[in-house]
Order: C-alpha cells, then sequence, then structure tokens
C-alpha cells in the first residue's frame, strides 16, 4: 500500500510538472534503444550505458525546481506542527485583523483607479525571510495611505515587491522569483510573474495591480486569478485570515494540554 501511494504522487508530480514533456522524450529514448537491442548495435548500447550512469545527476539538475517545490509541499503538511507545535507564536504573528484587510482592499484598488503598478506578497506559514533580506526594512503598520506612498510613482521604494507578515509591512523594494511557467499570458510583464513565481515557492497570496490597465490579480498556488474585483479579493483575505485563526486556536489548544500535562506530572511527583 505504501508503495503504490509513494508511485502514485510521483505519477501525478510527473503528470502536473514539465516533466510529463520530458518523460515523454525519455520514453523515445528508450524505445530507441529497444530497437538497438534488437538488431544489437553495440556502440549505440555502450555509448548509452555509460551516459545512464550519469543519469542520476542528470536526473537532479534537469528536475531541480521541481524537485524543491515536492520537498516544500512535503514541508507545508504541517505534519511535523500537528505532534510539536513549535510555530504557534510565528502563527499568531501572522494573523491579519479585519482593518488589515480593508486597508490592502482598499489600496489596491485605488492603485488600480489610478494605474499605479504594485506587487504585495501576504506571508502565510512559508516563511519570506530570504525575500525580505533583498528589500529594506520598513516594520509598520498595514495602512492604505502608507501602501499607496510606497508605490507612487518614480518614490525610491516603488519599484519591487512589498512584504506583509500579519498587521506589518515588514519590508518593501523586495526582489522575488520570476516563474518560468509556459502558461502565463504574452501580455503580463514581470511583475505578474514575480507573483506567480512566488507563490510557486511559497504559500503565500500575492496582489497584483497593473500599471498597464489598472486590474486586480491575485497569484496563489502557482495560479494567477486576473482581473477580480474588491469583493473576490476581501473573500481571499477573509479565508486567509479564519484559516490562521483556526490554526492558532489548535497551537494554543495543544501547548494548554501540554502544560496540563506536565502540571500533573509534577503533581504525581
Amino acid at each position: 500500500i505504501i508503495l503504490s501511494f509513494i508511485i502514485y504522487q510521483i505519477l501525478i508530480w510527473i503528470k502536473t510538472t514539465r516533466a510529463w514533456s520530458l518523460l515523454k522524450g525519455f520514453s523515445v529514448i528508450m524505445a530507441l534503444l529497444a530497437v538497438a537491442a534488437i538488431f544489437h548495435m553495440n556502440t549505440i548500447l555502450w555509448i548509452a550505458k555509460n551516459f545512464f550512469s550519469l543519469g542520476i545527476m542528470a536526473v537532479i539538475v534537469v528536475f531541480q525546481p521541481e524537485l524543491r517545490r515536492a520537498l516544500e509541499q512535503l514541508g507545508e503538511n504541517n505534519l511535523l506542527t500537528t505532534i510539536v507545535p513549535f510555530d504557534s507564536s510565528r502563527k499568531e504573528e501572522l494573523s491579519i485583523s479585519d482593518r488589515t484587510i480593508s486597508e490592502l482592499v482598499k489600496a489596491s484598488f485605488e492603485m488600480g483607479k489610478a494605474r499605479t503598478g504594485a506587487l504585495m506578497v501576504l506571508e502565510q506559514s512559508v516563511s519570506l525571510n530570504e525575500y525580505e533580506r533583498t528589500g529594506i526594512a520598513i516594520d509598520s503598520l498595514v495602512s492604505s495611505q502608507l501602501i499607496l506612498n510606497i508605490f507612487e510613482k518614480n518614490t525610491p521604494l516603488h519599484d519591487g515587491a512589498v512584504i506583509v507578515r500579519g498587521d506589518r509591512v515588514v519590508a518593501a523594494t523586495c526582489y522575488l522569483p520570476l516563474t518560468d511557467s509556459l502558461s502565463i499570458s504574452k501580455d503580463l510583464g514581470t511583475r505578474h510573474r514575480a507573483a506567480v513565481g512566488i507563490s510557486e515557492v511559497s504559500d503565500s497570496l500575492t496582489i497584483v495591480v497593473s500599471e498597464e490597465t489598472g486590474r486586480v490579480s491575485i497569484a496563489l498556488g502557482g495560479e494567477l486569478y486576473r482581473n477580480v474585483d474588491a469583493e473576490f479579493l476581501k473573500n481571499k483575505l477573509t479565508y486567509i485570515q479564519r484559516r490562521e485563526r483556526e490554526l492558532s486556536k489548535i497551537a494554543l489548544w495543544k501547548r494548554r494540554l501540554k502544560d496540563a500535562k506536565t502540571a500533573r506530572k509534577n503533581d504525581n511527583k
């Protein structure tokens, strides 16, 4: 059962990534080698034998982005945190308030009306510290006025992304990884590709405001939701808020249960 589950997950991973196209190419090569074996083409078989001895290293190099994402998704399953809630204080830090949601929605659509480009990343359970270090530290409460000033054209901080952690803007002018997905429309620029790119390597939600059209989009889980309205954006942010609150409650309950068990052990002693 375990092996069947692992093989099934590998096949799903291959099907949903670029590995599917490469696997089809690999199948063609194997078919040609089968023909070479039937007709005793020893030179071709000798070359293939020596080449495939480096196959594992080649797979690691070719599939490096996919392998990294697969390991990150494994870490996002929260299996360890269900046993040891070591990041409960971090979950409390990541929770966002109703005021923050309103300010983000307000700022997004005000910038859309003014055709001001913007890129705002809301950190969730996966830390964005490595991208935060590429920008300038701010550490200020989220407000529509602050965000509008940051992304105002021709200002020092307008270029790059803003990272939001909980109710605070922690950094601006941050550099994000660009997606290499071929499904992204050609009429979208670097800002949208960066939004999808950060959503591929983390569980963050990114708000994008197009400078050309003024339309607002959301990147989440490697998917780009284009031309969303204020209600849709608010609902997405509210969903994240509720999820983080539920996780915080679970972590708090586990911490209290652990403290109660420790207290009982001390009483027995």
